[in-house]
């Protein structure tokens, strides 16, 4: 036995040898992390092989670097690229933990413009056993540093180093031609990243992620106007007239646009503990007066919020990696909502109690037309009044009131709430509600910050009729994403009461609220099936605006013949008859798998297949290609950003002159400003004593940073 052990440790002792017992212990270790911290979806053996597999190539091919070196230079590199890959995978676990979806390039770029807010979702998302990916790379320091394995600097011969090479291309090669076999245009088709991990592996798909990213840059600097062609074409092919009788009965009034952060459809009516979550929404939800549509997906990628206000402004269709706003917005030109109703007179406006940087708002709302950026530099703030991402909602839509008073009328605002944001922390004197009891912390704490947000839509509400704005104005509330991933199957399955909750029933999970609610409109519960991609066109019609010459991917929810083929960022989709989630096809009525379709239902699965891959594909066109700026619509005026100042003392400077319209809330009042009441407990005088000092320095320095910073 002894000799045995001293042969295996005189293996390891050879730079060979210890190559070999640092890819098996990375390929080990990975495996893990792929069916322990990942939901790839294997199926059946050939995939489990295939799962096993993907890891050697480019393990081999990364780690068999360092057999071209010589000496202890070969080890200490052998190291650094395990900590290297160790590290994206961990950053990888942590990110799929909250969004179901791998890192991207693109992801990265738009770094700058979200990692202010994302340590505290970072922190909250660890578990201890996440660090086992870092244990082979700690084994191998140990053996080293107590000399179980001796550095050894006998040279490799060089053809040595260049068959480990050519192994690791001939693996990756037979890896890639089953992988095909499999799923043939794996990587040439739009297809859920979970799939290529599964078959490819996460290295893998990193590099092929890194090609799209310089194609997709190459793409733009070679686009022309005939790329345009093609999507104009489908436009026209497929634009269906919007509903008639609902054309128009919102002209000239103002438009709200109430932001639900992370709101889903199942919070509605949704009891816990007795109680209705959200009682306020519920009430406005099944008033006569509102439009409401429960099937409404969010259509959402890696952008999240992002990507619903690219949908909802612009009807286009978020990235397949990244953030278009983050990669886009400063550049590219857009027709937007804010841009196309300041040529019908409207005064546009977005609002948030966050940073202005955020997703890169402050450079893509210069491009999308807004007049006014209003953000945290805008408002008093108090450590108090913060939690997660910034202003708790009710203080929100309190300070926020101040602003919108002072806007010249019609006008278009959009507002963003956040407190109901992963994790969904909420400090004990704003709780009514019980945790629910899922055991899951990222479930259990969402119906607190739901009702809270509810509150805050009660309070703002009741200080529209006050204002008078209620009567001449259309509110439309709409949830961005989901608030609960994929990843949390079992604890939902919990929350809802029921026994199973699989793939169908997340993709089902998607509904999210949008409610339109005007005095005198002829509302109801609309049952089609749409996305965020045809909101623009709905509320175009409404409003009496034609979006005929322009390039959106969406439909008037109401327009009758409409195609109810709800589009997924991934390449799914949801219809009111088939829904696909990956490789498979469901019957949307009973959530049963399609094992053997009739001849309707597969010409129902390819024309939905064909539609979603299509509109994503020229969707994508027209944004990495900045394809708009070749295109002109008749009577649209177009943008240029230089002439948009967020600054709050341009803003302050431009609303006092408004006033001289007398078209505002406040000069309606005679400079009044309408008293607006909330029960939020940071603004109750036993907890705000020092309000007067506090808020003039909170406000004197905000004022100076805002303007420095903008």
């Amino acid at each position: 036995m002894k000799q045995v052990g001293g042969r295996i440790r005189q293996f390891f002792n050879t730079r060979v040898g210890f190559l070999i017992l640092a890819i098996a212990l990375f390929w080990a270790k990975t495996l893990w992390a792929y069916n322990n911290k990942f939901n790839l979806g294997v199926e059946g053996s050939f995939q489990k092989f295939l799962l096993a597999l993907n890891p050697l190539p480019t393990t081999l091919l990364l780690f068999g670097i360092v057999l071209y070196m010589k000496g202890r230079k070969s080890y200490i590199t052998l190291l650094i690229i395990d900590a290297i890959t160790s590290t994206w995978l961990f950053a990888n676990i942590l990110y799929y933990r909250e969004f179901s979806d791998f890192m991207t390039f693109a992801l990265m770029k738009a770094g700058s413009s979200v990692s202010n807010n994302l340590s505290k979702a970072i922190f909250g998302i660890m578990e201890p056993s996440d660090f086992l990916v870092f244990a082979d790379l700690l084994i191998l320091i140990l053996l080293l540093a107590f000399k179980v394995v001796r550095v050894n600097i006998t040279p490799i011969k060089k053809r040595v180093a260049m068959l480990v090479t050519l192994l690791a291309c001939l693996l990756f090669g037979a890896n890639l031609s089953m992988a095909y076999h499999d799923r043939s245009g794996l990587l040439t088709r739009t297809f859920d990243s979970n799939y290529i991990v599964k078959y490819l592996g996460l290295n893998a798909y990193t590099v092929n992620d890194g090609i799209k990213t310089v194609q997709n840059s190459a793409v733009k600097a070679n686009a022309s106007s005939s790329d345009l062609q093609s999507t104009l074409k489908w436009i026209k092919n497929n634009r269906v007239a919007p509903n008639v009788s609902y054309k128009g009965v919102a002209k000239g009034k103002n438009v709200f646009v109430i932001h639900l952060e992370s709101f889903q459809q199942f919070l509605i009516d949704f009891k816990y503990d007795g109680q209705e979550v959200t009682p306020n929404l519920n009430k406005i939800y099944h008033e006569s007066d509102t439009l409401s549509f429960d099937n409404f997906f969010n259509q959402v990628g890696q952008g999240k919020t992002s990507d619903a206000e690219m949908m909802l402004e612009n009807s286009l269709y978020g990235l397949s990696e990244g953030s278009a706003m983050s990669i886009s917005g400063s550049s590219n030109t857009f027709q937007a909502a804010p841009s196309i109703l300041d040529g019908q007179g409207y005064t546009t406006a977005a609002m948030h109690g966050d940073v202005p940087s955020y997703w890169n708002r402050e450079n893509t709302y210069k491009n999308w037309g807004y007049d006014y950026w209003i953000s945290k530099g805008y408002f008093k703030d108090k450590k108090s009044y913060e939690i997660g991402y910034g202003l708790k909602d009710k203080i929100f839509f309190k300070e926020a009131s101040s602003y919108i008073e002072q806007l010249p009328q019609p006008f278009y605002a959009k507002m963003i709430t956040l407190t109901n944001h992963y994790p969904y922390p909420l400090d004990k004197k704003n709780v009514s509600i019980p945790k629910t009891k899922t055991g899951d912390s990222t479930v259990d704490g969402y119906v607190q910050t739901a009702r809270y947000l509810d509150q805050s839509i009660g309070e703002f509400m009741t200080w529209l009729k006050k204002s008078g704005l209620e009567k001449n104005s259309i509110v439309m509330f709409y949830g961005d994403h989901y608030g609960i991933s994929g990843n949390h199957k079992k604890a939902v399955a919990k929350l809802l009461g029921k026994k199973t909750f699989n793939d169908f029933d997340n993709a089902q999970f998607q509904r999210v609220p949008l409610m339109f609610h005007m005095a005198g409109l002829k509302g109801g519960i609309n049952h089609t099936y749409g996305g965020e991609i045809d909101v623009l066109p709905t509320l175009m019609n409404l409003l009496g605006l034609s979006n005929k010459n322009y390039v959106q991917f969406g439909s008037d929810l109401l327009a009758k013949g409409r195609n109810q083929t709800v589009a997924f960022r991934n390449g799914d989709f949801v219809s009111p008859t088939i829904t696909k989630v990956g490789s498979k096809f469901y019957n949307t009525a009973n959530g049963e798998v399609i094992k053997h379709p009739t001849a309707a239902q597969k010409e129902d699965e390819n024309a939905s297949v064909n539609r979603t891959t299509t509109v994503l594909s020229l969707s994508d066109r027209v944004i990495n290609g900045d394809l708009l700026r070749f295109y002109d619509p008749k009577g649209y005026k177009k943008i240029d950003a230089s002439d948009y100042s967020y600054k709050l003392s341009t803003a302050k400077k431009k609303l006092k002159k408004a006033q001289k319209k007398g078209t505002s809330v406040l000069a309606e009042h005679d400079g009044k400003s309408v008293e607006y009441t909330t029960d939020a407990p940071e603004l109750s005088k036993s907890s705000d004593k020092d309000k007067s000092s506090s808020s003039s320095s909170s406000s004197s320095s905000d004022s100076s940073k805002s303007d420095s910073s903008k």
